[in-house]
């Protein structure tokens, strides 16, 4: 495992380890400054397990749009019908993968949207199996599950549900949700990090918010086991 490790840090440039290093994980506005997670307490949380790491899906062709003209056209993988991921947001999600890995975080399960971008996103990260659902639904088709309103009660629902024991679980999404949802917004492959709190407001609060360039700063410092 060890030399794996080695051999994964090998892989990456000098410069992904140095621009990275010192990298610092917001938390969301108000969550208190006493419980913010980053670096090493950040990571023996996500070891702990019990954990909703919510992934905005990786890098997308901008140049296209979404023809969303009937129920279920967003699972299209067509780049004339929908827009997809780049061939950098694949690499990204890959990259994103490895070093999840080499950090060993331990993962029960992988929920993604419908989208396809979201589903190539979950898939390239290979943390295990895909259950894609549409109670993670981009908000620009939410009147196909009852509006902004149940489209967001549907999100908080999975962000709310409790964890295996040990180990966490990774949702694939889209950005505006995750905004409406959380109240956190990220670049394209980045995550929210999110501990279910019963008795607040939302039943859970942010841990950490990640840049998708940060996981492989977390790898070089701390892979290798826990």
């Amino acid at each position: 495992m060890r030399q794996a490790f080695k051999e994964y840090i090998g892989s990456l440039s000098a410069g992904v380890a140095g621009a990275f290093a010192a990298a610092v994980f917001a938390a969301s506005a108000g969550y208190a400054a006493d419980t913010k997670l980053s670096d090493r307490a950040l990571v023996d949380a996500l070891w702990g397990g019990g954990l909703k790491i919510y992934f905005r899906h990786a890098q997308t062709d901008w140049s296209k749009g979404d023809q969303v003209e009937k129920d279920g056209d967003w699972v299209s993988c067509d780049p004339n019908k929908m827009r997809q991921l780049s061939d950098t947001g694949r690499a990204t999600a890959e990259r994103i993968g490895r070093a999840m890995r080499a950090l060993k975080i331990p993962v029960a399960e992988v929920i993604s949207s419908e989208y396809c971008r979201a589903a190539e996103t979950a898939k390239h990260l290979g943390l295990g199996p895909v259950r894609t659902t549409r109670h993670i639904m981009n908000l620009r088709s939410e009147h196909y599950v009852g509006g902004h309103d149940a489209a967001v009660r549907n999100a908080r629902a999975i962000v709310t549900a409790a964890a295996p024991a040990g180990k966490n679980v990774v949702i694939v999404g889209h950005g505006n949700l995750m905004r409406a949802a959380t109240g956190e917004y990220t670049d394209e492959a980045g995550a929210g990090v999110y501990a279910v709190r019963p008795g607040t407001p939302l039943g859970f609060e942010t841990v950490a918010v990640i840049a998708a360039s940060e996981w492989e700063a977390l790898a070089v410092r701390f892979g290798g086991g826990n």
